[in-house]
């Protein structure tokens, strides 16, 4: 066990791209963590599409040993955590495990709103926070400007900010000497009972659920029984160790030190991040405070192209369920669609990370239904109930409210778009909260209806600011709104994947861009189509796909008009009675692209 006071356990809070997962490689390069040869970039980003993407989405951990200026061997373990507002709960999490945070800011870019959010939970939780500059060497650089910045909008001390640049290397001995001088060792008593917290936990096809730790007090050891205060659940340790980042078993984890402990744990569900670990035998007191379970925000429905691989999507829904405890999903039908699962997700980048893996690990085709949040009904007898799925609603009569979530949205644009932003905030019911300035950067907060941000927002606001302007948000409770559930009815049938629960003030504009686009997707049939949006028995929308037809009165050369008429007139018999017997065929193509451009 490492003596306290040479410990350190820190985090790198950074908004996407400004050189996070490099800075964790030169830190572990530094200090002989991995060998040349078994160096590679992003080194704690496992996953493909992490790498290409350039974004981290699970939590990674490494214990680094330093020897410092002074003479001494420090331990310093760093978590490398995701920086997307959808896994911020994990974020807070891995920030309370540590003491301190460097702070990473781009030298070109500056502040950006992600910055700002996790910067926050990071004073939330008492850190110690050092500023750090990255990329000093490209030459858009302006070192000055952003000192001004982090003092302005975050209210950091910025003078004595490191300047560094992580992908070639300079000032990054800098960042080890103030992790050690700057940041504080962390506190415990060795002769507590254990108490440790539960900081992440990924599935290993060989040791089952490995959990990532940091003990609070006392000693975790191999063989130990120990107990998960919010399940209640109790285990024997296989194997207790540290990630430096390979997997290396040791005896015993001691105060203030992170590592991973195994203990034949079979799904990642039993083993809830935030949760407090304690001797089976000798259990601590009180839990940790802070843990509350994974709510799903934004629902979607998840349906196989081909309907035979019904069942290898439901293998690998499990699959990817024991790697990822905060994805839920259950079965549903539809009359459109076939077979799949309503499954719920954190947020969008969720979503679409989920449904990438789904296509690319298990090689899997998928119609993703609109995705939808979750709202509140207030019933008529007093019950509340939870609308996930828009084609469940009950019937209008016994419902007396719905409530849907908002969100607090904080966005940093350069002067130049603002007008631009107000203007798309606006349309979506957006109510301004504050307008501030920083130099020639504005930094506006509104409140949102998250059904409004879940479609396009995010895509919208980075094409309207050419990329510039940058987004955070959180959830900050539910408020009445007059929402409708708005049906698209094709030849007079409903088409339950289509229906969705919109403002009424949106629902013609939104109905009409569906029925356009249906009309363009849907192959002509023998028989008229009529396309209709509706929201109950009214039509707010309609488009009508014109029958195929045969040139009846080709063979009518002159005569009587009479003789014209007479054929036309049996064609329309004809087309009448095909309409009413004939069914609509609608393509899978067109649901996937209907789905998909429904939302702008």
């Amino acid at each position: 066990m490492t003596d306290l006071k040479n410990i350190r356990n820190f985090s790198i809070v950074a908004h996407i791209d400004h050189g996070k997962s490099t800075l964790a490689d030169r830190l572990i390069q530094l200090t002989g963590g991995l060998t040349e040869r078994e160096m590679q970039h992003q080194v704690l980003d496992s996953m493909d599409i992490e790498r290409e993407r350039g974004i981290t989405i699970k939590a990674q951990t490494v214990r680094l040993k330093y020897e410092a200026d002074d003479g001494e061997t420090y331990v310093l373990n760093l978590i490398d955590t995701p920086g997307h507002v959808d896994f911020a709960y994990e974020v807070n999490r891995s920030l309370a495990a540590c003491e301190g945070s460097l702070l990473v800011v781009d030298a070109s870019q500056g502040v950006e709103a992600q910055t700002l959010a996790n910067v926050y939970q990071a004073i939330e939780v008492d850190h110690e926070i050092v500023p750090v500059l990255n990329k000093v060497d490209l030459p858009a650089a302006d070192v000055d400007r952003v000192k001004q910045q982090i003092e302005d909008v975050i209210g950091l001390d910025a003078s004595d900010a490191l300047e560094i640049s992580a992908k070639t290397g300079i000032g990054v001995e800098t960042v080890l000497e103030a992790i050690v001088k700057r940041l504080p060792p962390p506190e415990g008593d060795i002769n507590a009972p254990l108490k440790a917290m539960l900081v992440d936990s990924w599935y290993d096809a060989y040791l089952g659920v490995v959990v990532l730790v940091r003990v609070i007090d006392g000693t975790i050891k191999k063989g130990q029984k120990v107990k998960m205060m919010n399940t209640g659940a109790i285990y024997d340790l296989d194997r207790v160790g540290v990630f430096t980042p390979k997997l290396i078993a040791t005896d015993v984890l001691g105060p203030g030190e992170i590592g991973f402990i195994t203990a034949s744990i079979k799904e990642v569900a039993d083993t809830n991040v935030g949760d407090t670990i304690t001797d089976a035998k000798k259990p601590c007191d009180k839990a940790l405070e802070g843990f509350r379970p994974a709510q799903p925000v934004v629902f979607c429905g998840l349906f196989p192209v081909d309907a035979n691989d019904f069942e290898d999507l439901r293998a690998a829904m499990g699959k990817l369920r024991l790697n990822d405890s905060s994805f839920s999903y259950e079965m549903e039908t539809s009359a459109a669609l076939g077979f799949g699962f309503r499954c719920g997700f954190l947020g969008l980048l969720h979503l679409e990370i989920i449904q990438e893996r789904l296509s690319r690990e298990f090689d899997l085709e998928l119609i993703a239904t609109a995705p939808s949040v979750v709202y509140e009904l207030q019933m008529t007898n007093g019950d509340m109930e939870q609308l996930h799925n828009p084609a469940d609603m009950p019937e209008v009569m016994k419902i007396a409210e719905v409530r849907e979530p908002w969100i607090r949205a904080n966005i940093l644009t350069p002067d130049d778009y603002l007008g631009a932003i107000l203007k798309l905030c606006q349309d979506r019911r957006g109510i301004q909260v504050d307008l501030s300035y920083v130099g020639s950067r504005a930094m506006v907060q509104y409140d949102l209806p998250l059904n409004e941000v879940v479609f396009d927002f995010y895509d919208r606001l980075k094409s309207i600011s050419k990329g510039y302007a940058s987004f955070d948000y959180q959830i900050s409770d539910y408020r009445a709104g007059d929402l409708v559930k708005m049906s698209i009815m094709v030849n007079g049938e409903p088409v339950d994947a289509l229906s969705m629960l919109v403002h009424r003030s949106a629902a013609e504009a939104r109905g009409r861009v569906m029925c356009e686009k249906l009309k363009e997707l849907i192959p002509q049939h023998l028989f008229k189509i009529p396309i209709q949006a509706a929201i109950g028995g009214k039509v707010i929308a309609r488009e009508t796909i014109s029958a195929l037809r045969k040139d009846v009165t080709a063979k009518c050369y002159g005569g009587d008009a009479s003789r014209k008429r007479k054929l036309l007139d049996k064609q329309k018999a004809g087309k009448k009675k095909m309409r009413q017997f004939g069914k609509v065929e609608i393509p899978q193509e067109a649901f996937i692209k209907a789905l998909k451009m429904g939302d702008n």
